[in-house]
């Protein structure tokens, strides 16, 4: 998420009643997860397990549960919970909605067509020659390209499914971030697209997703891609172009895939993927696995 226009780490200290470590006036430019993270924004980790990661990530300040040693370039907020902190700047900075107020903010291309059931959240962007089908949801600042076609039922821009335990309940991370669907983009009936929780999920050019697929907050999606029904992605993936994923493949949070990668249908894949064609659970190259069924049948 980005902020409007920099902020000072003093302000940002006293918004969440942290102290800081750093130039008062130390520039700040947004907030991101840790798989996103740029140079400019806040990163929060409260586990020394985690401390490393953040400390040498792009990020520009770290909001972190106790004072360490701070890199040269970076300054820390030290906050008692910097989970709860980190949702704090977030929904501070970007309020979370929830369709519960009607300041539309829409921004509708020539020749689109929005069926009267579509659902429409705040600050929404859709471009020309587009067909939205009944019963869409389209959650707060998606943005849609133009000659998108979405079928009936699917939801973009819904949470991001990512909380921490504590001994009491699951606490979410609420998410602030947005979806865009490039030009030519089609989404089959009852699909879900999750918006980033601090970033953007992306679906680039000219990719077709069947029905009932799922894809998880932050991912990126390249262009040309064909994804079949029941597939399933979880967050911060990376998929490039022209990948294909059949029916019912299953992909772990923060893969990446390669360009031209095909993966089978009923596969998981739960490490990243270079350019071939996978099968099975875990997927792996598809004529090694041939070559092991082959060999089992003559035992």
């Amino acid at each position: 998420m980005k902020f409007k226009k920099a902020q000072k780490l003093k302000d940002i200290a006293e918004l969440i009643g942290a102290r800081y470590v750093g130039d008062t006036d130390f520039q700040i430019l947004g907030t991101n997860e840790i798989h996103r993270v740029n140079t400019g924004d806040i990163v929060f980790v409260n586990h020394h397990k985690y401390y490393d990661k953040a400390l040498n990530s792009p990020a520009s300040v770290i909001l972190i549960d106790q004072e360490v040693s701070c890199p040269d370039g970076k300054a820390l907020l030290i906050s008692e919970d910097p989970f709860r902190d980190f949702n704090r700047i977030n929904t501070h900075f970007t309020p979370i909605q929830d369709f519960k107020e009607e300041r539309h903010h829409l921004e509708v291309g020539k020749s689109t067509f929005i069926h009267p059931s579509v659902v429409i959240g705040n600050d929404v962007k859709i471009g020309e020659h587009c067909i939205i089908h009944p019963n869409v949801v389209i959650g707060d600042r998606t943005v849609i390209g133009n000659y998108v076609i979405v079928q009936s039922g699917t939801v973009l821009g819904g949470d991001a499914f990512y909380y921490r335990k504590t001994a009491q309940a699951f606490e979410k991370l609420q998410s602030v971030g947005h979806v865009v669907l490039e030009d030519g983009v089609e989404i089959g009936a009852n699909c879900t697209v999750d918006r980033g929780v601090t970033d953007v999920t992306l679906i680039k050019k000219s990719t077709k997703i069947d029905n009932q697929v799922q894809i998880g907050h932050d991912t990126i999606i390249g262009e040309r891609c064909l994804i079949a029904s029941l597939v399933g992605i979880a967050g911060c993936c990376n998929i490039g172009n022209d990948v294909t994923l059949w029916g019912q493949v299953g992909v772990a949070s923060s893969i990446s895939i390669e360009d031209k990668t095909v993966v089978l249908a009923k596969s998981g894949v739960s490490k990243d993927l270079k350019e071939a064609t996978y099968f099975g659970v875990p997927a792996e190259p598809a004529r090694e696995f041939y070559k092991k069924v082959a060999k089992l049948s003559r035992l």
